[in-house]
């Protein structure tokens, strides 16, 4: 007897992709296997088992990739100082590559003939997605089911999960939830009354974060140590990746630190409004940076800021596997070796503030910056140096 195709299913568990797994099991001749990666979401392992079940699944992959996300994706893009728009950290976009690339291992191990996935017709996911999908395996087929199944509106999809017995969650005030993405890194928060940018969001949707009105009155201090160019501990004591991140979101996040509302330009060309949480990973950046200050040079420092807004864009727009994300890759980790040391920081409300930098480098001269007389400066150099400048200035 000929066996079944396969398709492998970026599966989560939840409303959508339960009516993605039903909807390709009517749609399709085919086995479905539902793939879940662990990248630090709140994760309920036995209701995404007993979801999938629910349909007949036989094969259900749930695959932990919390330190690899952190390690290989998150830190490399610290390194770079990547903000999108001048805002954004990027965390839903940095995560789309991993999951793809991983679900494309399964699919190779499974011989599946398909991947699919979960993302909307207007948003950017199905393009990070389809990307790197297409990156590690070109030939195979991608089922985008937003983009060509009859159900056109959330009210479609709600009437279709009743029709066929989905549970459908509701939200802190009961009714049908935000669109919500969650990992180690943010939470990001949109939909409904936020679609509207004059309103204002509510409390109530925050995860990660308290607001700064109701933050701790007396402030806490940490200090993050960094080893060629990545955070390697915490007050002094060595620590994983993930350990790592977690432990800053803690404190960031129960600081009132990390959010951010964004209305932005999506890659397709749509403006969206986007809530998003990422404390830990803020604490990394402003840490980063200020260890650099005191660590490079000023050339090196100003070319990363230079690239910085193409490099963001690159991981916004799913170009995380590309020829130019690696090259601008390489110029961002030229210096990385030089980058260590330790960087303290006071978190109080909703600010940081830098209290302490600490280095061996001798990037940063207290001779030559002292207003004290010394010989290690040579001022008369300075005459020669406006002098050529203001003939630059009319040339």
């Amino acid at each position: 007897m000929k066996s079944k195709k396969k398709i492998v299913l970026a599966y989560s568990g939840g409303l959508d992709t339960s009516i993605i797994l039903k909807w390709l099991q009517d749609n399709y001749d085919a086995e479905v296997i539902c793939y879940t990666a662990d990248i630090g979401q709140k994760i309920d392992k036995k209701k995404i088992i007993s979801n999938a079940k629910k349909f007949g699944v036989k094969s259900i992959i749930i695959k932990d990739l919390k330190n690899t996300f952190v390690k290989d994706y998150i830190y490399p893009m610290i390194r770079g100082h990547a903000m999108y728009e001048g805002v954004y950290l990027l965390g839903t976009s940095i995560a789309r590559p991993l999951i793809a690339k991983d679900q494309i291992r399964v699919a190779k191990k499974f011989k599946a003939y398909a991947v699919s996935h979960g993302s909307t017709g207007k948003g950017n996911d199905q393009i990070r997605f389809e990307l790197a999908y297409h990156y590690f395996d070109p030939k195979i087929k991608i089922i985008a089911p937003w983009r060509i199944w009859k159900l056109k509106s959330r009210t479609d999809l709600i009437n279709y999960a009743k029709k066929n017995d989905i549970s459908i969650p509701k939200d802190k005030k009961g009714a049908p939830p935000f669109s919500v993405d969650d990992n180690l890194f943010h939470t990001s928060t949109e939909g409904k009354i936020l679609e509207n940018p004059k309103n204002c969001a509510p409390n109530f949707i925050f995860q990660k974060t308290v607001s700064p009105e109701k933050a701790p009155n007396i402030p806490v201090f940490v200090t993050i140590d960094f080893k060629k160019g990545d955070p390697v501990g915490i007050n002094g004591k060595k620590i994983s990746p993930t350990k790592l991140l977690i432990k800053l979101n803690k404190l960031a996040g129960s600081n009132g630190i990390g959010r951010v509302d964004l209305v932005e330009n999506r890659f397709l060309g749509i403006k969206s409004r986007g809530i998003y949480e990422t404390p830990g990973g803020t604490l990394l950046i402003y840490a980063h940076r200020a260890i650099e200050s005191v660590t490079l040079d000023k050339k090196t420092m100003h070319k990363k800021d230079s690239i910085m807004p193409k490099y963001a864009e690159l991981i916004y727009n799913g170009y995380w596997f590309s020829k130019e994300r690696f090259k601008l890759q390489k110029i961002i980790d030229l210096n990385k070796s030089k980058v260590n040391g330790s960087i303290k920081l006071k978190l109080y409300k909703g600010n940081i503030t830098i209290q302490s930098r600490i280095t061996n480098s001798d990037a940063y001269s207290l001779k030559k910056v002292s207003f004290e007389e010394n010989k290690s400066f040579n001022k008369s150099n300075v005459e020669r140096f406006i002098k050529f400048h203001k003939k630059r200035l009319r040339s």
